[in-house]
């Protein structure tokens, strides 16, 4: 009973690990910009400048990923403009 527990385990796929890293990008850069606030250090401004461009650019990147790696492979990307295009213009017919 316990092999077939085992062998149900879904494998990781590419786009999880990379929203996975993402996530811990984030999370580190806020942990980091909180510590900088509270020790009231020269660099603060900078890491919250960091912090909030990071919290743009980082999921941009991953979504960028997704889209390319679902354009390469043929898979639909969350998102994917083309897409929702066709989704679209399946409605209206």
């Amino acid at each position: 009973m316990k092999q077939t527990e085992k062998s149900v385990k879904k494998k990781m796929t590419s786009r999880q690990l990379v929203a996975i890293v993402g996530v811990v990008l984030l999370a580190l850069l806020y942990v980091i910009t909180l510590i900088a606030a509270i020790v009231d250090n020269s660099a603060s401004a900078q890491w919250f400048r960091v912090c909030l461009a990071g919290t743009f650019i980082i999921p941009l990147l991953i979504w960028i990923y997704s889209w390319v790696y679902g354009r390469l492979t043929g898979k639909a990307a969350p998102g994917d403009p083309a897409k929702s295009e066709t989704a679209a213009s399946q409605q209206e017919d």
